[in-house]
């Protein structure tokens, strides 16, 4: 391994992972990617196991975040923040929703002056990655779509009943069917589907998989360096100013090493990794540099600022014969997952042998579920459970987009989950929580998101240690106008609901105990403003959609050049200028297309297919 590259790119996530491998097409560049993580596990490649890489330390950087206004009723007030640690990154972690976003969210960067950042310039860098494999369950406009591309995007098989029910719902109440990540993403009324989902053949495709896996990583010209937790930027001063020359890291066993750059260090660590990275280098806001014990090497007061995400109310009904008990996931997760200590199988496979029959016909069936799925790509593990989602305009504002999305989940977790993913205590949201999610409980979630959040949050330097995570200040609720939005999404979701094709399906909605007392309600009543406001601020969680931290305009220039210091780029959700309508990896993926095509253009570079205009 050498110490010298024409290109190092820090992380190997949903844009990094894109940029090593587009570069490294021509022989004659030389490409480091560093990643603190390593490869994927086993599991990540199964959607439904996609919950079981949160919070674990060996796939995500459990980071938890200040929630302002909201995370009232979550485990210390504080929300989760799950950000991917591993090739592939939080495309690897994700639910795997495949979404473009309005094509007024890019035509509002480009007006901004985001020169080239238009959606008619970024329409072919969507296409260059995406891999479709049509459905017959959907509308799809193939215009906007590519079928060759390395990046899967399906929709599961088989489509269950209760996300043709949403979906029907929707319709009924005013949104229309059509393809959003097509030209029905313009439709006034909104647009309502099934998701698209990053997978291909039942089954994962993060950017490890669709760019780095096999030929790519073997390139003689890339070294993949896992392991690798940067830890500074090497910023040197020259005649012209600074100038970036490497990046230095600490590797798993604590040596400290530094790697040289040529043409560009790359930061595609996300939208926390990439600003506490600056940070740490000394380019950021002076006072907060000095506090945390840095050295201001360019007082660059927007670096973590802006900070933007999805925030998201989820509506639990119960929903007997048409929801997913938590039993009948694990099953289709195979054997494995139904084994001792939490499962009723023997913890060792070779004790299988004399089962009681109920116990052999429950291992056989989940062993008959595992194969289909590994052979076929069918099953309900080909799925995250998050089925279908729909986008339109409450009417309140930003009318260059659809500031409302609501999603659905075809299940309603386990007490566990509730814990650990969503730091909610299930004996304070349920009276009951053990009738109302136990193992064979069957919900269904429609989640109230609205996607155009006022409210602006940071990124903060508290120590010089690299170790030590930043402070995430999420300022949810910050701008009122996010809450009026809130609002209005849990009516029209209500309204769905109210529009559901059998009416006797769903239940009540949840309400915790405590909230529904403080405010006189009893089950079936209609929420008040007050109470969905209440829940808003207690129980409300992220979308793990975080942008906008090194946005473009102020930290970065259209080409994606730090300002102030030369031979250093950003490229990855930091630099959305605003958070788009809708789920942000498709745009992070896009963002690492074109990021390469920038530095090939600016450097020489020959890639494969060239789609933009240079």
């Amino acid at each position: 391994m050498s110490d010298a590259y024409d290109v190092v790119v820090v992380g190997g996530g949903s844009a990094g992972a894109v940029i090593a491998a587009r570069l490294s097409e021509d022989p004659t560049c030389r490409v480091a990617l560093l990643e603190a993580g390593e490869a994927p596990p086993a599991a990540e490649v199964m959607p439904i196991a996609c919950a079981s890489l949160q919070a674990n330390p060996e796939t995500d950087w459990q980071y938890t975040a200040d929630a302002g206004g909201a995370g009232r009723g979550l485990r210390d007030g504080r929300m989760m923040v799950p950000r991917g640690r591993m090739l592939g990154g939080s495309s690897g972690i994700n639910y795997m929703a495949y979404v473009r976003g309005h094509p007024g969210d890019f035509d509002a960067w480009a007006d901004g002056g985001a020169t080239g950042w238009g959606y008619d310039d970024l329409v072919p860098f969507f296409r260059k990655s995406e891999g479709l494999q049509p459905s017959g369950d959907i509308v799809v406009d193939f215009d906007a779509h590519n079928t060759e591309g390395p990046l899967g995007v399906s929709v599961r098989g088989p489509v269950l009943p209760a996300a043709q029910q949403f979906v029907a719902a929707t319709v009924a109440a005013g949104i229309p069917m059509g393809d959003y990540n097509g030209s029905d993403r313009n439709n006034a009324d909104g647009v309502t589907s099934l998701l698209q989902t990053t997978t291909r053949d039942g089954r994962r495709t993060s950017t490890y998989h669709a760019f780095l896996e096999g030929e790519a990583e073997q390139r003689e010209n890339l070294d993949v360096i896992c392991g690798a937790q940067a830890t500074r930027l090497v910023i040197e001063d020259g005649p012209d100013g600074l100038r970036a020359t490497g990046v230095e890291y600490r590797t798993a066993a604590g040596e400290t090493v530094v790697i040289h750059a040529a043409k560009d260090v790359v930061l595609s660590a996300g939208s926390v990794g990439s600003p506490h990275l600056l940070l740490l280098s000394g380019v950021g806001p002076r006072a907060e540099l000095e506090a945390a014990g840095v050295p201001c090497r360019l007082d660059a007061p927007d670096v973590g600022k802006h900070l933007q995400d999805h925030l998201q109310l989820a509506l639990m009904f119960p929903a007997p014969g048409l929801g997913l008990s938590m039993t009948d996931a694990a099953i289709s997760m195979g054997p494995d997952a139904l084994r001792a200590p939490v499962g009723p199988l023997p913890a060792d496979p070779a004790d299988d042998a004399g089962l009681p029959p109920e116990l052999e016909a429950l291992r056989a069936e989940a062993e008959r579920r595992v194969t289909e799925w590994a052979t076929t790509g069918r099953g309900m593990a080909s799925s995250s459970l998050y089925e279908a989602c729909s986008w339109y305009s409450t009417g309140l504002g930003d009318e260059h987009t659809h500031d409302a999305q609501l999603g659905f989940m075809v299940c309603g977790y386990n007490p566990d989950l509730w814990r650990d993913l969503m730091r909610i205590d299930a004996t304070e949201y349920f009276a009951d929580p053990e009738v109302a999610i136990g193992p064979d409980a069957q919900n269904v979630i429609v989640l109230a998101n609205p996607v155009k959040p006022h409210s602006r949050g940071e990124i903060v330097l508290t120590s010089s240690d690299p170790a030590t995570a930043p402070e995430i200040r999420m300022n949810y609720f910050g701008d009122p106008h996010d809450l009026d939005v809130m609002v209005a999404v849990v009516r029209r979701a209500l309204d769905v609901v109210d529009r559901w094709p059998d009416p006797d399906a769903l239940g009540p909605l949840f309400v915790p105990p405590a909230l529904a007392a403080e405010h006189g309600h009893a089950p079936g009543d209609t929420l008040t403003d007050e109470l969905i406001v209440d829940m808003a601020r207690h129980y409300a969680t992220t979308v793990y959609h975080l942008t906008s931290t090194c946005r473009i305009g102020d930290v970065v220039d259209a080409r994606l050049r730090v300002h102030g210091v030369a031979g250093l780029r950003v490229a990855d959700a930091s630099v959305m200028p605003d958070v788009i309508s809708g789920n942000t990896n498709a745009p992070a993926i896009m963002i690492g297309e074109k990021a390469a095509e920038l530095l090939a253009v600016d450097h020489g570079f020959s890639l494969r297919e060239h789609v933009g205009t240079h």
